[in-house]
């Protein structure tokens, strides 16, 4: 029998600790929630940081994902600014930074990612960003607003969206990538080129197999970047965007067990079954591929892994492990990226539609087996692809690429029968 805790706490205030929150008082919980926030300010969307926020379509209140008035009538009590020292898992308590402790019967960790440093900055330098915080968003988009010539350090989502709203804005932008091609962890070889077209086409210039070796600056600003083959590209201003690692350390420190992230099973739980691990921080068995681990940066896996944990503690899940599509999104100057499902970089491409068109999809497959869509300017087949991999259908390869198949017929025929 499923006892309910009296008593939860959440750290992390972010898309998943907000959404665990949200989603225990609308399953009925009426036990006590402290939601616990290491930044001053309400709980904010992250995604718009990149994007519409610093295109100035998009004010900070807008950000918010809930007002004050939203907490107190939920009867959520949020500590801003608060910083969790230590975690004592025998005594079901959070120790914060100021002393103050608090009682758990339950402990969801959403403590998020932090963004990778780049060795060659060894100190600060006026010019030189990374993007994480709205803090950072606001200095990021000031320093846009006189800048004419942009670094962006990364061709990952983050970097390539900042790259075409400064391109937007009237920037030069060069983009600088340790590796051969565009999003190279998240899509395919097929699917990098096209988006690679679409930015160049744009006036964006991008420097592959590339590795920074110094920042130079002029008067205490960035001035210049310098490669390790030599090359000197002139800037005014320089974006870091080399990826995230997960805040697990308070994991480390309690004995929880840690790889790449807490590790949690197909519910959800860490080591302890006390505690949870949801969003950017949590590894997780992927249900779709073998249970193989998976620690995944996206709105929608924080939101279906926050939901999954609120009903679990609820007992409404009757043991059902997660098992959610992976969804994924970037909008970059004016081309929508949807990707739907996760796939291996040996998974096969099939292509659906013509690239030239600007819009098309490709569909990844390991043997028969379809793995993941990605989809250029082409929600529809992002939509059905979500219903198609969460029922694991595998249209034929032929199917895929015959632009006069209906693929929804395959899901329709799956609720019929």
């Amino acid at each position: 029998m499923n006892t309910i805790p009296r008593a939860v706490v959440i750290v992390g205030a972010g898309q998943a600790g907000v959404q665990a929150a949200s989603a225990l008082r609308a399953e009925g919980y009426g036990g006590t929630i402290d939601l616990l926030g290491n930044e001053p300010c309400l709980p904010y969307q992250r995604p718009p940081l990149s994007k519409s926020y610093l295109s100035g379509d998009v004010a900070d209140e807008d950000l918010h994902l809930e007002t004050a008035a939203w907490f107190a009538e939920q009867r959520i009590e949020r500590l801003p600014d608060a910083h969790v020292d230590t975690i004592e898992p025998r005594q079901k308590r959070v120790r914060l930074s100021t002393g103050q402790t608090l009682d758990y019967d339950h402990l969801i960790l959403a403590t998020g990612a932090r963004n990778r440093s780049l060795p060659a900055l060894s100190e600060p330098m006026r010019g030189v960003i990374s993007l994480r915080t709205v803090a950072d968003a606001a200095a990021l988009t000031s320093r846009l607003r006189d800048a004419r010539r942009v670094v962006v350090i990364g061709a990952g989502f983050l970097g390539l969206e900042v790259a075409s709203v400064a391109i937007a804005q009237g920037c030069d932008v060069h983009v600088v990538e340790s590796v051969d091609r565009v999003m190279q962890r998240a899509i395919s070889v097929d699917m990098s080129q096209a988006c690679l077209r679409h930015h160049r086409a744009a006036g964006l210039t991008v420097s592959f197999d590339a590795r920074v070796d110094a920042f130079c600056a002029q008067d205490g600003s960035v001035s210049a970047v310098k490669l390790a083959d030599g090359r000197v590209i002139q800037a005014d201003l320089v974006l870091v965007a080399i990826g995230v690692v997960p805040n697990s350390e308070l994991g480390s420190a309690c004995g929880l067990e840690i790889f790449n992230g807490f590790i949690v099973d197909d519910q959800l739980r860490t080591s302890d079954p006390a505690i949870s691990a949801i969003g950017d921080c949590a590894a997780f068995p992927y249900a779709f591929d073998d249970g193989d681990r998976l620690r995944l940066e996206s709105v929608q896996n924080a939101v279906d892994q926050a939901c999954y944990v609120a009903r679990r503690i609820m007992g409404t899940t009757d043991g059902r492990r997660y098992d959610q599509v992976p969804v994924f999104w970037s909008d970059q100057g004016g081309m929508r990226l949807q990707i739907a499902g996760v796939a291996r970089r040996l998974d096969a491409s099939v292509l659906r539609g013509d690239p030239t068109s600007g819009a098309f999809s490709i569909f990844r497959y390991r043997d028969d087996r379809l793995t993941a869509v990605e989809s250029f300017n082409r929600p529809t087949d992002h939509m059905v692809a979500r219903r198609m991999l969460q029922r694991r259908i595998s249209p034929s390869r032929a199917e895929a690429t015959d632009m006069t198949f209906d693929l929804k017929s395959l899901v329709n025929a799956t609720v019929t029968t």
